[in-house]
């Protein structure tokens, strides 16, 4: 009797998830962005969210929580309620580096948060601002070994991408310079048109209009080959050969959210991501839409996550 009650149970629940995947969304779904306005992720979401927007007939809220390497976010995130309104819009660095770099995580990444499906990847540009005499890479190493530490550099904030990415431009090319972190590449791109720092290496995609516009100057690109919307700055490969370094953004939820969802929001991102105005947009801004399935994105977050790990520790990049 007990068994057949199970049952019972066992399948109205499984009918009511079915329901309301069937269902979802009937209100505004929430992204958390976890930087400021202006960054990769934030350009990432909004302009999937617009898309999604559309296909479901419902407001996709973008939602800016920035701080602490991409953490309060996160975190946020991982405390939501497990119902799909609620989704998470993260870099790469916030589920694969982080727990290795922050001694004290409000959140556990791998358990507090499943995979949806990597949106969109890109390389990151490395930018001086106006003032910065360096004209190439090679320039601007010569530049940081004459004078150590004198060269400032900011980032999205401390063990984001941006800050990543220099950090392995400077262990690669053997120089040293001091960090500026701030709460996302927005802040930090306005600071360096500002001359207020020197050295940016920003996602391409948040970069890109003010390189073409002239506000700042580009160096060199992050992926092994030039970037087409920008073929006069050379890849840093042609400088230090073998460097490359891409950054990622993808849709996580909070654990608990029923797989229905999860793999309703991954079909239709896939489905935006296939979108012609889609692709152009995000090839204009040195973007790659992705679209993996839940499990190979969940895969890709564990294989990236265990490099970082000797990473971390071998720069020694950790703070309290």
């Amino acid at each position: 009797m007990r068994c057949t009650k199970w049952l019972a149970f066992a399948a109205a629940m499984l009918t009511g998830l079915a329901v309301h995947a069937q269902n979802y969304p009937n209100k505004p779904v929430r992204v958390i962005v976890p930087f400021a306005p202006g960054g990769a992720t934030d350009i990432v979401t909004r302009l999937v969210g617009q898309k999604l927007n559309e296909l479901w007939g419902q407001t996709v809220v973008v939602d800016n929580r920035a701080g602490a390497g991409g953490n309060i976010g996160g975190d946020l995130a991982a405390r939501a309620t497990p119902d799909g309104y609620t989704l998470f819009m993260t870099s790469g660095s916030i589920v694969t580096a982080n727990q290795y770099i922050y001694r004290k995580m409000p959140f556990d990444p791998d358990k507090d948060l499943v995979a949806i499906t990597n949106v969109a990847s890109g390389p990151q540009a490395v930018v001086v601002a106006n003032n910065v005499p360096a004209r190439n890479v090679k320039e601007l190493i010569a530049l940081a070994k004459a004078k150590p530490r004198s060269l400032t550099f900011g980032s999205a904030g401390f063990g984001t991408q941006t800050h990543l990415a220099a950090e392995n431009l400077l262990y690669t090319a053997g120089i040293d310079a001091t960090h500026v972190p701030y709460k996302g590449e927005g802040p930090a791109l306005t600071d360096l048109v500002a001359g207020q720092i020197q050295l940016l290496t920003p996602n391409l995609s948040a970069a890109i209009g003010f390189i073409q516009q002239g506000r700042i100057r580009a160096l060199g690109v992050t992926s092994k080959q030039r970037a087409p919307q920008l073929p006069d700055v050379p890849a840093v490969a042609e400088t230090l050969p073998g460097f490359e370094n891409v950054g990622w953004f993808g849709l996580m939820a909070p654990t608990g959210t029923p797989k229905a969802v999860i793999d309703k929001v991954y079909r239709d991102t896939a489905k935006v991501l296939g979108n012609p105005d889609v692709k152009k947009r995000f090839e204009d801004i040195g973007m790659a839409g992705v679209g993996n399935t839940p499990a190979a994105f969940a895969k890709a977050i564990k294989e990236e996550s265990q490099r970082w790990a000797k990473i971390v520790r071998e720069r020694k990049l950790q703070i309290n």
